[in-house]
């Protein structure tokens, strides 16, 4: 198997691994009261996410790997699980938010507001790079973009107590 095709899979298996973590946190956070905002948008940023490992799974056939790059994307992931890691059994996919809980102010939370979502922007951009697919990298970073100005404001009017849309709930 070339290298594209090995980092592809591990990359794969991280975000299946990931999505097992963020099922079980959610049912976790779900029997402890926790409610659920933004669920009109989950199933497009699945599907977003989801397009992007097959857009470069049918891409990166034949590329080479640019390695300062795959360097920059283990940063990335390094920052990925120091967000995972500081917030714990509170981490998911989904806009989960536990009444009364304090806001995490810890680890990454200290510098950003949402650190993962920064870290998803570089992910979406870099790792098509990796592979010299720019067009990936452009189309992706996108719709990303229009996807995170829908979900950070739905995550910021749960959080702070902002007023929240009817199809946010």
């Amino acid at each position: 198997m070339s290298l594209p095709y090995v980092i592809m899979a591990l990359v794969t298996l991280q975000r299946l691994g990931e999505l097992i973590i963020a099922n079980r946190n959610t049912r976790d956070l779900r029997a402890r009261g926790a409610i659920e905002f933004g669920r009109g948008h989950y199933p497009a940023m699945v599907a977003m996410h989801g397009a992007w490992l097959v857009a470069l799974w049918l891409s990166v056939g034949g590329t080479s790997v640019n390695l300062p790059l795959l360097a920059v994307f283990g940063v990335l992931q390094a920052l990925r699980v120091w967000v995972l890691a500081t917030l714990g059994r509170r981490w998911t996919t989904r806009i989960i938010v536990l009444p009364g809980a304090e806001l995490v102010r810890g680890g990454p939370f200290r510098f950003l507001r949402h650190p993962n979502y920064c870290v998803v922007v570089g992910e979406i951009a870099v790792l098509p790079l990796v592979f010299g697919l720019t067009w990936i990298a452009v189309l992706f970073s996108l719709l990303n973009a229009a996807m995170l100005w829908v979900r950070i404001g739905a995550e910021s009017r749960a959080l702070y107590g902002l007023p929240v849309a009817a199809s946010e709930g």
